[in-house]
């Protein structure tokens, strides 16, 4: 993994942990050439690892298996090492965790308009009329669509059971009472929703999901809550719905991942764009490194990875 990651997220106490359940070999190395792979037989990546090719798995021929400290695992996990029948495992299902629990902060700040109305409040500096309340604010009732039962729509799913809500779910591979959630054509979905919380995967089928036309048939008001990747979102659409007033806006993630200064996006009042932030970071990254442990120990002990990687579903993954 890259140096910076390594410094991240293995600290003394997650070095420690792996050095339980294996013969821990350092310092961690952020490049494959000049390495000493021959003996390895089990390899923890993270971020900014290199691909796993060919030529790595020649040098390092008794290698089994791959432990990923954090979620996707497309930028180092090469055709070459499915065909070599390396195991794999990431911390996807950990790295949901904090983004799920934004997504349901996010949604419940939005419901109350607590990020505008504190804004107003800190302008204007009195109190407003709160038995004047329009009926459009709070939570109660909402309608929040999830798009995609991915590892994180599914926790939020779950997270977001206890509040009075009303909840709907498009995902084409989801089968009728498989989740218990009403289940709705994608059209219904943005229609129906005050909040549209998106949890689709970028792949081929998926850029600019979120077109025009769905943004279009948003309910006047209605907010829609990226956390997935910006591309799966038409950002110029979005923004010009977004300047007229016809929708608000929160967006962990954009496309570019740091939009240029002079995009339209950020001079919306009704949008919020935060830096990539759900995801894991401070000590949210012990959680990463805890599950790679528990990987470890599994796969050492002939237990087998509780979060595997399939080669099969690479298609529907991050």
């Amino acid at each position: 993994m890259a140096q910076n990651a390594a410094d991240a997220v293995l600290d003394d106490r997650a070095l420690a942990a792996f050095d339980k359940v294996c013969d821990l070999q350092l310092p961690v190395i952020d490049d494959f050439r000049g390495a000493r792979l021959q003996d390895l037989e089990i390899l923890i990546t993270g971020w900014g690892c290199p691909p796993i090719d060919e030529a790595v798995l020649d040098a390092a021929p008794k290698l089994r298996a791959v432990v990923h400290t954090a979620g996707s695992v497309r930028a180092h996990i090469t055709q070459a090492c499915w065909d070599r029948g390396i195991e794999v495992s990431s911390a996807a299902a950990a790295n949901a965790v904090p983004v799920a629990e934004y997504t349901v902060a996010m949604i419940l700040l939005s419901g109350k308009r607590a990020l505008e109305r504190a804004r107003d409040y800190k302008t204007v500096r009195r109190r407003e009329e709160w038995l004047s309340t329009p009926r459009t604010i709070g939570n109660f009732g909402r309608t929040i669509g999830i798009l995609s039962a991915s590892l994180i729509g599914r926790r939020v799913i779950e997270l977001l059971r206890p509040y009075d809500l009303n909840l709907l779910l498009h995902d084409p591979y989801v089968l009728e009472g498989e989740i218990d959630v009403p289940l709705v054509s994608i059209e219904e979905l943005f229609e129906r929703s005050d909040l549209v919380s998106v949890h689709t995967p970028l792949l081929s089928t998926t850029h600019g999901l979120v077109s025009r036309e769905l943004i279009g048939m948003m309910r006047p008001d209605a907010v829609l809550l990226n956390t997935a990747r910006g591309a799966v979102v038409d950002q110029d659409a979005l923004a010009e719905a977004a300047r007229r007033g016809d929708v608000r806006a929160i967006l962990d993630v954009t496309d570019p991942e740091v939009l240029p200064p002079e995009h339209p996006l950020w001079d919306c009042e009704n949008v919020l764009i935060t830096p990539h932030l759900a995801g894991s970071q401070g000590n949210e990254w012990d959680r990463l490194a805890d599950l790679a442990a528990a990987e470890i120990e599994r796969w050492a002990t002939g237990s087998g990875f509780a979060y595997p990687v399939k080669r099969e579903r690479l298609d529907l993954l991050a």
